[in-house]
C-alpha cells in the first residue's frame, strides 16, 4: 500500500484549532488507513491507504476534521516518493545552506506558470528585497531560505496562498527530513 504523508495547515497555532495528536491520529483510523503515525503537534501524519487519488484523500481528511472538531483545516497530502523528490530537489541543500534555515512550502495545488513568473516582479512588493531571503518554486514546492529566521520572512503562506492562487503549507527542512525518514518503511510508495 502506498505511503502518504498529510500536512494539515493551521492547527494548534496560537492556541487556535487544537487537536489533540491522539485524535487525530484515531480520525485517521476511523477512515480506515493504515500504520497511522503523527510527528510533532502542527498536524504531521503518516498512514498508509489503498486510495492513490490526493484529492479524495484530502477530501475524505478535510470533512472528517471539520465533522469532528468543527472546523476547517487544510490537507496537502504527498505521498513517500514524492517527499524523496522533494528532499532530493531543494535547491538550497544543493547550494550548501544549513538546515536551520530552510524550509518547503507544500502547495495545494500546481499554480499557473504565469503566476509563478509574476512572483517578485513588483520590487516594491518583493518580500526578498530586504533581509536576504529567497526563494524557488518547482512544481507544487516553494523552497524557502530565511537566514534571519522564518519568523522573520515575509514569505508567508498568506504572501503565496495569494500570489500562486492556491493554499501552502510550510514545514522546516529538518520536519520534511523526520517525516521523510517514517515514511521510508517497506510499504513506500
Amino acid at each position: 500500500m502506498p505511503v502518504h504523508v498529510a500536512l494539515l495547515r493551521g492547527i494548534n497555532v496560537g492556541g487556535h484549532h487544537k487537536i489533540a495528536m491522539a485524535d487525530l491520529r484515531q480520525l485517521f483510523v476511523g477512515l480506515g488507513f493504515a500504520d497511522v503515525s503523527s510527528y510533532i503537534q502542527s498536524g504531521n501524519v503518516v498512514f498508509t491507504s489503498e486510495v492513490t487519488d490526493a484529492a479524495k484523500l484530502a477530501a475524505d481528511i478535510e470533512g472528517q476534521i471539520l465533522a469532528m472538531f468543527g472546523f476547517a483545516a487544510p490537507v496537502v497530502l504527498r505521498t513517500a516518493r514524492q517527499l524523496g523528490a522533494v528532499a532530493a530537489a531543494n535547491p538550497f541543500v544543493a547550494g550548501g545552506a544549513e538546515a536551520g534555515v530552510l524550509s518547503v512550502g507544500f502547495l495545494a495545488a500546481t499554480p499557473d506558470p504565469e503566476r509563478v513568473r509574476s512572483l517578485g516582479a513588483d520590487p516594491l512588493a518583493d518580500p526578498t528585497a530586504a533581509g536576504g531571503d529567497e526563494f524557488s518554486v518547482s512544481g507544487q514546492e516553494v523552497y524557502l531560505h530565511h537566514p534571519n529566521g522564518y519568523g522573520r520572512t515575509k514569505l508567508t503562506n498568506s504572501y503565496f496562498d495569494r500570489r500562486l492562487g492556491t493554499t501552502m503549507t510550510v514545514r522546516n527542512w529538518r520536519t520534511v527530513m523526520t517525516l521523510l525518514e517514517m515514511s521510508d518503511g517497506p510499504a513506500a510508495g
